[in-house]
């Protein structure tokens, strides 16, 4: 019992970490056309071949990353480093579109939907049909059950 509460807690200490991302950076989609390791790079006035000597690489290397950047082939371990160079940090975040809660219960109704209209075309066979009235709160009601017991299958397709 012990440990079901301490997850719950640090589930709920989790999603309170990813809401907050959300709340700061969901509106955050500014991306310079330049890219940030050349927009950054040009802002501090620094050169290809300033940065390239500071990281102890060729300016063509510095030219590539910031192409790489683009294309979106660049590693995480160029940026961060190229960051360091520049006196800058590296962010990386996974912001989620909405909060944690709201994509759950999405998903929930998603997958009640699928199961409830499943099994509406097979009472209509047998002419049980529900009414769309009827369907919407079987759908409301079981997603509601979905989301407070999370089943290990919630985010399978199937």
């Amino acid at each position: 019992m012990v440990n079901i509460c301490v997850d719950i807690k640090l589930l709920s200490n989790i999603t309170d970490k990813v809401n907050q991302a959300v709340k700061q950076f969901g509106d955050f989609s500014i991306h310079p056309q330049e890219g940030w390791l050349r927009t950054v790079r040009n802002a501090l006035g620094m050169s290809g071949s300033q940065l390239a000597k500071r990281l102890g690489v060729t300016k063509s290397r510095v030219s590539k990353a910031e192409q790489d950047e683009l294309s979106g082939s660049v590693t995480l371990k160029t940026m961060q480093s190229m960051a360091e160079a520049m006196d800058c940090k590296f962010v990386y975040a996974v912001v989620p579109n909405n909060d944690v809660e709201t994509i759950i219960k999405l998903r929930a109704k998603e997958k009640e939907r699928l199961q409830v209209e499943t099994a509406s075309m097979h009472m209509a066979l047998e002419a049980q049909s529900l009414s769309k009235e009827q369907l919407e709160f079987e759908i409301q009601r079981i997603a509601a059950q979905i989301v407070d017991k999370m089943p290990s299958d919630f985010w399978n397709d199937e």
